[in-house]
């Protein structure tokens, strides 16, 4: 390794590290402020990072706040599985429903609200919205079919998945009223029996 490339290190790593404050004080941002009250100066404050420095690794809000809510999307992914690090044969259908339904109680979901109905508003970042949620969907059914050891060859077995996730966003929505913790509780209960029944 030459010395170009040593003193070229320390500055990446800075430049990551800006970064990853930037996409996390984003989605804190969005979920706290929603979109209007969310700008790349409030964002860049947040992160304790100039205006300027912002721009520099996101251009427009728009890039600012999808790449935040995406950045979030997988860390959330990667956590999810290290729940279940021996995947389907370790978890158990209860754990993993609740599991899923967690990352649509949090503040990620929020701020992936708040950049869905900014979406159906602004030209700009509606197809790029879409695009990221069909991305992230798709991850998260993935994981789901995964975890749940779902055999999607056999019939009806991938909507009763996608059902699952369709009512884990459900829970979430209603939580974003009150805690329904008790109710939440119960409902993921009978899911996983009718995942248990379901799957087999």
């Amino acid at each position: 390794m030459d010395m170009t490339t040593v003193d070229r290190l320390p500055k990446q790593d800075r430049s990551r590290a800006t970064r990853q404050r930037l996409l996390e004080a984003a989605v804190a941002c969005l979920a706290e402020h929603g979109w209007a009250g969310s700008t790349v100066a409030v964002v860049a404050e947040r992160a304790g990072v100039s205006r300027g420095a912002a721009q520099h690794h996101f251009p427009t809000r728009e890039d600012l706040f999808t790449a935040a809510v995406e950045y979030v999307a997988e860390e959330r992914s990667q956590a999810l599985r290290a729940l279940f690090p021996e995947g389907a044969q370790g978890a158990d259908r209860r754990a993993v429903v609740a599991a899923l339904v967690d990352l649509y109680t949090g503040p990620l979901f929020r701020a992936a609200l708040h950049l869905w109905v900014a979406a159906s508003n602004e030209e700009q970042l509606g197809p790029r919205v879409t695009e990221l949620e069909a991305r992230v969907g798709r991850e998260t059914h993935r994981i789901a079919v995964d975890l749940l050891a779902a055999d999607e060859t056999r019939p009806g077995v991938r909507e009763t998945v996608q059902g699952l996730l369709d009512m884990a966003r459900g829970l979430g929505l209603a939580n974003l009223l009150t805690d329904d913790r008790t109710r939440r509780d119960r409902v993921v209960a009978q899911w996983a029996s009718l995942l248990d029944a379901a799957l087999g």
